[in-house]
């Protein structure tokens, strides 16, 4: 038994060489972020960090307005920053007051986001510890412009209704502007948001991403899933796309080992041909006489082209169409003839009526 145990306890291969880190247990939150404060750096920083970022024209004028705003709130954090209109540049500096060494990355991200239009309010939020922003570069994801142009208002949806509905589920401030977009939030909103917009930009319809987030939230509210898998619970989307045309299959050729004949040069022709031993005068007059057979035969091609502009074209013979009598159309004359006789005997028998009708009232006129 004694055996078995330290045979049992002799580590793997694997873990051979990994120690035991008392520091690090189940009880701690790597994602939470601990304060710094003034008394954990009371000597400041040794050197001067500066960090600029260019802006494009159209952001001047919101900037020159704004800017009083920006100098006053970095300079609570030790930072001072400078606006070149000229250059058309933003730039920060740590100053001896600084005491916070990450600031100054967060005063570049503070410029770098103002100057993706992200209003001055929001930009601000992200000099907080617990705020983190990420600019994706959406420009180059598609080629064509106009399927860009299609795809990058997909992401923002009908009057901005699925870029609302990504800000609630990611709990991110996010901008759309020109080939990039601005994002700001904690590090998991930020993580899920990049996934969804890069997907939508490979042609992956945005609702599919929300589903799967709505349905991720709901679980992260049941404690007892926690440590489980949520794959069962998620939906699984089959692509829907049109099969592209299968480029045809070329067929192999048949595997030689030996390497293909040497071609023919010019002497080896004129070897083959005889034309190798002919003189000079001979080749001469041969080469001559070849290029009068081909010429004549050019001649004869275009004498033919020239003759055929001068015959007439054939005219087409006019026949005459015979009408074919309808089946429908056609007259019985023996019955139309007894129904004229027929139409004669009752006009002649209402001529005789008429004529009795009128000598009885005369008598009778003639009576009274």
């Amino acid at each position: 038994m004694a055996e078995e145990e330290s045979v049992s306890e002799v580590p793997s291969k694997k873990n051979r060489f990994r120690k035991d880190k008392p520091w690090d247990h189940e009880g701690i939150d790597h994602w939470k972020i601990e304060k710094f404060t003034a008394e954990d750096n009371r000597h400041g920083l040794l050197e001067e960090s500066s960090f600029a970022t260019l802006f494009p024209k159209y952001r001047e004028k919101y900037l020159r307005e704004v800017w009083p705003l920006v100098e006053e709130k970095l300079k609570e954090h030790g930072i001072k920053c400078q606006l070149d209109v000229i250059e058309g540049s933003m730039s920060v500096y740590t100053t001896r007051k600084t005491w916070d060494p990450y600031i100054i990355i967060k005063a570049r991200d503070m410029i770098k986001l103002m100057a993706r239009s992200v209003p001055y309010e929001q930009a601000m939020r992200v000099l907080n510890d617990s705020v983190s922003c990420d600019i994706i570069k959406i420009g180059s994801l598609v080629r064509n412009k106009e399927r860009f142009v299609k795809r990058r208002q997909r992401l923002i949806g009908p009057n901005g209704a699925t870029l609302k509905a990504l800000e609630l589920l990611t709990e991110c401030y996010i901008m759309v502007q020109g080939n990039t977009v601005a994002v700001m939030g904690s590090y998991k909103g930020l993580k899920a948001a990049r996934k969804v917009i890069e997907e939508t930009m490979k042609n992956v319809h945005p609702i599919y991403n929300i589903k799967t987030l709505m349905i991720k939230r709901e679980l992260a509210k049941d404690p007892a899933l926690k440590e489980e898998s949520w794959d069962r619970f998620l939906p699984k989307f089959k692509k829907n796309s049109v099969q592209q045309r299968k480029k045809p299959k070329k067929a192999k050729k048949i595997y030689t080992p030996f390497p293909p004949p040497q071609q023919e040069s010019k002497v080896d022709k004129e070897l083959a041909s005889g034309e190798y031993f002919l003189k000079e005068k001979e080749k001469r007059f041969k080469a001559q006489e070849e290029k009068k057979n081909k010429q004549a035969k050019a001649e004869g091609v275009r004498k033919e082209r020239r003759e055929k502009m001068f015959v007439p074209p054939e005219e087409e013979k006019h026949v005459k169409r015979e009408h074919k009598k309808d089946s429908n159309t056609e007259v019985d004359v023996q019955a139309f003839k007894k129904k004229i006789k027929a139409s004669q005997k009752r006009k002649n028998s209402g001529l005789i009526d008429s004529k009795t009708t009128n000598i009885k009232e005369k008598k009778r006129k003639k009576s009274t």
